[in-house]
């Protein structure tokens, strides 16, 4: 039997990088997985359920409180439950590094819109179902800049702060419902073969093995194992916390 078999996730931002990986790691492990992103789920759902697992795409826009709500709704309707939230809708590798002063509002309201209320719209939107079931596991995902910042991120980097208070304070708010809520900090993961990472390391010199103590790029799975780990029975003594799947690039 698998890890999650009979369970019901939803991981945001499943078209990505990292929500791809989650997603399949989920899958694998025997959950049934619906696969929530803006564009392009129907495709990525379709790579996973090819290989005999279970995923459903939907599409969804996070920071449309009536979107999110209409995604849990149908997920209920459909499972009758909702047992992981996987967090990893966000704006991260689209962006060009610039000086704070040159940053332009809008960028900051987007980047808090969609990498910090989006993720509280998912978190409250699913809530009332963990609690009354009295059963409930929310990762979300942070990054390792917001322990040790990156000059021309600054709007980055404090989206990804609150991130890590968000998780601490539901952790807090949730706990008594047996609902544990956890983030995931990686570091720069290798990006997939239509990006030359030789680029990406020129534009953010952090993303370079060289600062971390494995001396490898991080793949996808590194993080969604640390996330797996996190959504299973094996992390049910573990709330509030942030789990740095880096290679060793901070210290928590």
């Amino acid at each position: 039997m698998g890890t999650f078999d009979g369970q019901c996730a939803i991981v945001t931002g499943a078209s990505g990088l990292l929500g791809f990986a989650a997603a399949r790691r989920l899958a694998e492990a025997g959950a049934r997985v619906v696969m929530a992103d803006c564009h392009a789920t129907a495709e990525t759902a379709a790579k996973i359920a090819d290989l005999g697992l279970e995923a459903f795409p939907h599409v969804v826009d996070v920071i449309d409180e009536r979107s999110i709500a209409l995604l849990v709704e149908a997920v209920v309707d459909r499972f009758g439950r909702i047992d992981i939230l996987v967090n990893c809708a966000g704006i991260a590798n689209t962006l060009v590094p610039a000086p704070f002063e040159a940053i332009p509002p809008e960028q900051w309201h987007r980047l808090y819109d969609v990498n910090v209320v989006g993720m509280i719209r998912a978190c409250a939107a699913v809530s009332c179902h963990m609690r009354k079931a009295r059963s409930g596991r929310i990762i979300n995902l942070a990054s390792g800049l917001a322990y040790k910042a990156s000059v021309g991120l600054i709007h980055y980097i404090a989206t990804k702060g609150a991130v890590i208070s968000v998780t601490r304070a539901l952790a807090s708010e949730f706990a008594p419902d047996n609902v544990l809520v956890n983030a995931v900090s990686p570091g720069f993961t290798s990006p997939d073969n239509a990006i030359n990472f030789d680029e990406l390391v020129e534009r953010f010199p952090a993303a370079s093995p060289a600062n971390r103590l494995i001396k490898r790029h991080a793949e996808p799975a590194d993080v969604a194992n640390v996330i797996a780990f996190l959504a299973s029975a094996d992390a049910g003594f573990m709330t509030g916390q942030v789990i740095a799947a880096d290679g060793g690039s901070v210290f928590i």
